[in-house]
């Protein structure tokens, strides 16, 4: 029996590989590029997107800089190493794993100059990716001189990162994800803290040719008014410029030892829009990279202060009621993978804590009075457009009174019809009056879909022996029918679609069966114009009912304005 021992390997360019590649966001290399300048105590930044033309190809050249307090052979070697991070365990840090700068690995090439202690290091690494996916690893030449005149600092040119994708780095969309998702859109100046507030960055993305000074700190609104104000100046759309700000900060209940600090905007709608131009929205043309509410808004966890995932499920009880939010809350004690794309690896009693933190403020928000405010103007804006609605109506209505024709027939007021329910209406003040006028009888309405009728023909046979026949009424007959023309026994209309029918034009129905429409002139002056939809093979014919002429032919009745004198 041999007795012997395993000594685990690691495969070094898989790992750089699958480090690098992990960063599944290209714009993850930002905010890494923001965590090294913060970590070095930088108060200037830099970030330069530019497309350069190398030998007849267009590749994407990166610019990161900052004025912090540079590298030294120890720091590059941190640097380009894979988890051999200078900064586990510190605190006042945001780096920790040594992964970070990995992304940069997905180019063709890092070029690196920094200055630290008077003596500067230029470190140039070729073809990363390349030799990481040959199961190679890139090395790096670095050469060194004295520089005792220049101040700390470091600049990094990346070449041909995420294989000259250049998509995702337009100008707007750099800016969303620096306010959002970076360091330097840190929310910790809502608690207070000042540290990083003189902070610039200077940003350029690709589709601009000059730079941009952006301000540390996340953006959020001014709180609003009071409620009785907002109303007075906006009315129905008071509920989308509320805006109030509610901060708690203490310690997790099982926890005591990690703090958490809190911060919940309850935003409207108008509000959002007018500090955030990357929301979509209707009679608004986005910038690229935009999104919705619903894609952006909500509870997020944060880390370092800058946001990490979402939570909306643990507020989320009323639809998308999370949309009225734009709300953080930071743990340092969260556990980020690898890429910081989670914070599920955070151990489960925690995460439990900070949902019934979360969840605690929420509870509070939802039923304290400044909730209660916005209901309450909620409430009154939804009145105020109903009653502006029932008051255009109204008025709506009045002036269409004004405008109807009017007819009267033997003691009956009729009233010209405009829609398909008014021919209908006219249709059974007359056959009630007089049920020979049509020559069928209605059994049965419908109108789920449209007005259709089941008929039977004007005689004494029970209905339980009688043939049945659908009736259809319409506003007008068009060359579409949308109905079948099986057990079709009439149809009523006020009148045809003259711009597309005319004697012997076809009617096609819903089920593609095509009929020809016969137009006969009155036979003599007793009698009225017949309308008809013909098909071949001696089908029986459909007749048409068409108000316009069979009224006044039929029965004198013709319509005419209504008039200042008129009574009804």
């Amino acid at each position: 029996m041999d007795n012997f021992t395993i000594t685990p390997k690691v495969d070094a360019s898989r790992e750089f590989i699958e480090i690098a590649m992990d960063f599944a966001n290209p714009l993850d290399l930002v905010r890494e590029a923001i965590s090294n300048a913060f970590d070095a105590g930088a108060n200037k930044i830099r970030l330069m997107f530019d497309v350069i033309d190398d030998c007849g190809e267009k590749k994407l050249k990166i610019e990161i800089a900052d004025n912090g307090h540079g590298m030294d052979k120890t720091g590059l070697e941190s640097f380009f190493d894979l988890g051999n991070s200078l900064r586990c365990n510190d605190e006042n840090t945001i780096g920790e794993k040594g992964h970070g700068t990995k992304v940069y690995f997905n180019s063709a090439e890092i070029e690196v100059v920094t200055v630290k202690d008077g003596v500067k290091y230029h470190a140039l690494m070729k073809k990363p990716n390349k030799k990481l996916h040959d199961h190679k690893i890139p090395e790096v030449e670095v050469t060194s001189e004295p520089a005792p005149e220049e101040p700390g600092g470091t600049i990094i040119y990346i070449l041909g990162y995420n294989n000259n994708r250049f998509d995702k780095f337009s100008h707007a969309r750099l800016k969303d994800y620096i306010i959002w998702f970076t360091k330097f859109g840190s929310v910790e100046r809502e608690f207070g803290i000042d540290k990083n507030l003189g902070v610039e960055l200077e940003l350029k993305g690709l589709d601009r040719s000059s730079t941009e000074i952006l301000n540390f700190g996340h953006v959020f609104p001014a709180e609003s008014k009071s409620v009785n104000k907002l109303f007075d100046e906006y009315t129905t759309d008071a509920p989308k410029y509320y805006c109030k700000k509610f901060v708690a900060v203490g310690t997790l209940k099982n926890f005591p030892f990690i703090k958490y600090h809190a911060v919940f905007y309850v935003e409207g709608l108008k509000v959002k829009y007018e500090y955030n131009k990357m929301i979509r929205h209707p009679g608004y043309s986005a910038p690229d990279g935009s999104y919705t509410v619903q894609q952006r808004y909500g509870i997020w966890l944060c880390k370092d202060f800058i946001p990490i995932q979402r939570k909306n499920e643990w507020v989320n009880t009323k639809g998308s009621e999370y949309t009225k939010f734009h709300a953080f809350i930071n743990c340092q004690a969260l556990k980020l993978t690898a890429n910081r794309g989670s914070a599920d690896n955070t151990p489960s009693e925690i995460m439990k804590d900070l949902e019934e933190v979360v969840r605690g403020i929420y509870d509070k928000i939802t039923s304290g009075s400044d909730w209660y405010d916005m209901s309450w103007l909620e409430d009154e804006a939804d009145a105020y457009r109903t009653i502006e609605k029932e008051r255009t109506e109204y008025r709506r209505r009045i002036d269409k009174i004004n405008r109807t024709s009017i007819a009267e027939y033997k003691g009956l007021h009729l009233i010209e019809p405009r829609l398909e329910a008014g021919v209908f209406s006219l249709f059974m003040q007359l056959s009630q009056h007089d049920p020979s006028i049509f020559p069928f009888t209605v059994v049965d309405y419908d109108t789920h879909t449209g007005i259709d009728v089941m008929a039977k023909l004007n005689d004494n046979v029970p209905i339980k022996n009688s043939k049945l026949y659908y009736v259809e009424f319409k506003n007008y007959l068009n060359k579409n029918f949308n109905h079948s023309f099986q057990n079709l026994h009439s149809i009523v209309c006020r009148d045809i679609n003259t711009n597309e029918l005319k004697h012997n034009d076809e009617v096609t129905d819903v089920a593609k069966e095509t009929r020809t429409l016969k137009i006969n002139p009155p036979a003599d002056e007793n009698d009225y114009t017949h309308y008809y939809l013909a098909a071949t093979g001696g089908a029986r014919k459909i007749e048409i009912f068409v108000l316009k002429s069979f009224l006044k032919e039929k029965l004198g009745i013709e319509f005419k304005p209504r008039t200042e004198q008129s009574v009804y």
